[in-house]
């Protein structure tokens, strides 16, 4: 018991501390205060973005039209298909050269050879308005397209002319007997350079488009990249293990190279061509017969032979595969890629061309909806480029 002293004190001390001398300190009939904080698992639980529904880009399965190519030879290390930046597609089959017109759709036949003599190559002028052809007895001739007359031969390899590029005035030839020439267009005595870095058939050949360098490959297996000045070998690269046929120059890295070697290999390998250093590679699956860069997208389609003849569409540089295209019957011999680079062509050992949607412009108006099985049958509907 508490004195009157004791009592007083206590009753001082609660009034100073608040706290009521007849209830518990400790009352569990009181409700806690609420928290006007949001839960730590609603902070932390919610998503970093927001939910956004962004569709992908349609890729059809199937060409947009097949025509006829009867006569096309069978043979990986020719060239022989061009698409001009005038919407000219130019298709070698044996002695003749026909045209297809981007615009109107007719098939022309614009030149033929000697008998003899087969078409084994063929490249257009930046401008379009002349097609250089090589031929198996080792010209190289230059076509005006307006008049359909040969301008100029140019004779002097000792073998067959696989491979064609231009760079302005200057048109570089590449042989079976590994030899690359430069030829000046413009003078009498056209050959301007001999580049001797091949011991076997060359079978790439591709200038840069700011025309500092150029890159070939061959079926010795080797790629090689020239500097303009200069008539020996920038750099030389060894890695692939069959012959190089697929090469191309990335338009917007420039020093970016991509190449790709056959049957054997089925790698593609990406360089660096200010350092000289391999930046990337992927196993494709399957012989590469060509390589070709979106303009508009960071992607590349390549193109097949054995054993699976298809089309394949990957992002650069994660090397992710978007898209298998079912190609053709047989190893894709050619491609080539439209002027607004959207379409590719190409062309087989099956005696097909035909035309894929490969790199649809985000620029495209939503196309009018028809009926799907009018669309099958317009795909496939079929013409000859004879």
């Amino acid at each position: 018991m508490l004195d009157n002293e004791g009592i007083a004190y206590q009753e001082v001390l609660a009034k100073a501390c608040g706290v009521a001398l007849e209830k518990r300190i400790l009352s569990f009939s009181v409700e806690p205060p609420t928290s006007n904080r949001q839960s730590i698992r609603h902070q932390w639980n919610r998503p970093t973005k927001p939910k956004t529904s962004t569709a992908k880009r349609r890729i059809p399965l199937l060409p947009e039209r097949v025509l006829d190519a009867p006569g096309l030879v069978d043979d990986f290390y020719l060239n022989l298909m061009d698409w001009s930046s005038k919407n000219m597609l130019a298709v070698g089959l044996e002695d003749t050269v026909y045209i297809w017109n981007g615009d109107t759709g007719d098939v022309t036949e614009f030149c033929k050879t000697r008998p003899d003599e087969l078409v084994t190559s063929l490249s257009w002028a930046g401008d379009g308005s002349y097609l250089a052809v090589g031929t198996d007895e080792g010209d190289a001739q230059i076509w005006d397209v307006d008049t359909s007359s040969r301008i100029r031969s140019m004779r002097g390899h000792t073998s067959r002319v696989g491979v064609l590029s231009w760079d302005q005035h200057i048109v570089s030839s590449g042989a079976r007997d590994g030899s690359i020439w430069n030829h000046d267009v413009r003078i009498a005595q056209h050959k301007v350079a001999a580049l001797n870095g091949h011991s076997s058939e060359v079978c790439g050949l591709e200038w840069r488009p700011d025309g500092k360098m150029l890159a070939s490959g061959g079926n010795d297996n080797l790629v090689q990249i020239w500097d303009a000045r200069s008539s020996t070998p920038y750099m030389t690269k060894t890695n692939h293990n069959a012959a190089v046929k697929a090469l191309a120059w990335c338009p917007w890295q420039l020093n970016l190279l991509a190449t790709g070697g056959g049957k054997q290999d089925h790698m593609i390998h990406f360089w660096n061509t200010t350092s000289g250093g391999k930046v990337n590679s992927v196993h494709a699956g399957s012989q590469v017969t060509s390589i070709k860069w979106s303009i508009e997208y960071k992607e590349f389609v390549s193109s097949h032979g054995f054993p699976n003849n298809y089309l394949s569409i990957w992002s650069y540089p994660t090397l992710n595969k978007i898209a298998d295209l079912p190609g053709h019957d047989s190893r894709i011999l050619h491609t080539s890629l439209s002027p607004d680079g959207q379409t590719l062509a190409t062309t087989a050992a099956d005696e097909n061309l035909k035309f894929w949607n490969v790199f649809e412009s985000r620029k495209n108006k939503k196309k009018a909806v028809i009926d799907p099985e009018e669309e099958l049958v317009g795909s496939y509907r079929k013409m000859t480029i004879r």
